[in-house]
């Protein structure tokens, strides 16, 4: 297929499901529609070449490292502090997945499955990709359809869960509002010391700050992080780091140190094609996806997404009772594996605009859980799946 043609396919269908996304309040989200388009579209007979036609698949597989140097430098050291409670419970959530799916679900279907599908199931889609990499070395194209197809129906079970999970934290909240019972979040005060932390790097000129300075930077931290990564792996003779892990490690640290900027590829002008160009990674294996590997993998899919539920609940129930913290809300911070951020923003500010009847108690519900959904949702995201990917495709190493 014509390269310029490819590219528009493909941008033009992701742009329809970012506005299906709005209209419908993410329950349909773009990676859903544009796995059906594609689908669809391949059994029909749409050139199965189409991403590497376009060269968003070359371009996606060479950004993971800096997507994921980018997302280190979005974590918040302090608030990561402030909302220590959530980081635990969310951090326990992505062990209930594994118990869940790689315990209780292997031997229904299969521990190369079980492996497989664990790390999208508790994050989104670098997770998803990485263990579609990891079923190509394999040799399993079916697996790597799997990994591609549980991020994309995993919040059709999320969203609901968390919704109920959230009304009922947030109802609670209103009732101990109107009682005069409920302690808000304290504001930071004016006394407080606010003075901004000295950082190994200088800032550098304003002037200098182009979108190649930026994504220079970004690109260098990504090769340190795979050098680094390579250089511990063959230091212990197995793979012990994944790169990806690296990358995000780096990013935090840099970004702490002062070297990357917050938000990086925001800066440099590439976040969006980087991000169209990841999303083309990650939809490329359902080219593989044919109707006989789809219907067969139902199963699969369906274990995977039942035992990983059970395990959060009962890991982010258990952690509410030792941490003392509501149970619903300790449900919801768990679940929001399924899904992550834009997603824990839209569900806390529906929930709030549901159960509260006054901009009063919407505050106060708002201020509640809008803070520990935006951290659950980095930490497992952003962090946890990475992680639990990492480890996975370790193991499947060395099958």
């Amino acid at each position: 297929m014509n390269s310029l043609l490819a590219l528009t396919i493909i941008l033009v269908v992701f742009a329809i499901g970012d506005m299906l996304a709005v209209k419908t309040k993410s329950i349909i989200s773009m990676l859903f529609f544009a796995s059906v388009f594609f689908i669809t579209a391949f059994w029909s007979g749409l050139p199965t070449t189409i991403f590497a036609d376009s060269n968003l698949l070359a371009l996606g597989q060479v950004m993971i490292t800096m997507l994921l140097v980018h997302m280190g430098t979005l974590l918040n050291i302090k608030q990561l502090k402030e909302q220590w409670k959530t980081v635990i419970i969310a951090l326990l959530a992505i062990v209930g997945v594994s118990v869940g799916i790689v315990l209780l679900g292997s031997p229904i279907i299969g521990l190369e499955a079980a492996l497989v599908a664990a790390p999208p199931v508790s994050g989104g889609v670098i997770a998803g990709i990485q263990m579609a990499e990891a079923a190509n070395f394999l040799g399993r194209e079916d697996l790597a359809v799997l990994a591609s197809l549980l991020v994309v129906v995993q919040g059709f079970v999320g969203y609901p869960l968390a919704s109920f999970f959230l009304k009922k934290e947030a109802t609670i909240v209103r009732e101990q509002f109107i009682a005069g019972s409920f302690a808000p979040v304290q504001a930071e005060t004016a006394t407080e010391e606010k003075v901004e932390k000295k950082k190994l790097f200088p800032q550098a000129p304003t002037a200098y700050e182009s979108s190649n300075y930026f994504l220079a930077k970004t690109a260098l931290i990504a090769l340190l992080a795979a050098y680094v990564a390579t250089w511990i792996n063959d230091g212990v003779g197995f793979r012990l780091m994944d790169a990806n892990i690296m990358a995000l490690l780096l990013g935090i640290v840099f970004s702490e140190l002062g070297f990357l900027d917050n938000n990086i590829l925001v800066k440099g002008n590439s976040f969006g094609l980087g991000m169209a160009a990841l999303t083309s990674v990650i939809l490329s294996t359902l080219a593989a996806a044919t109707p006989e590997i789809v219907f067969g993998l139902l199963p699969s899919i369906l274990v995977a997404l039942c035992f990983g539920s059970i395990g959060i609940l009962l890991f982010t129930f258990v952690a509410s009772k030792i941490l003392k913290m509501s149970m619903w809300m300790s449900f919801g911070i768990g679940i929001s594996a399924l899904f992550g951020f834009p997603g824990t923003f839209i569900v806390s500010q529906e929930v709030t605009q549901a159960i509260g009847t006054t901009d009063e108690e919407r505050d106060a519900i708002r201020n509640h859980i809008l803070p520990k959904m935006l951290v659950a949702g980095f930490v497992t995201v952003s962090i946890g799946s990475v992680v639990l990917a990492g480890i996975a495709a370790s193991i499947i190493a060395g099958l």
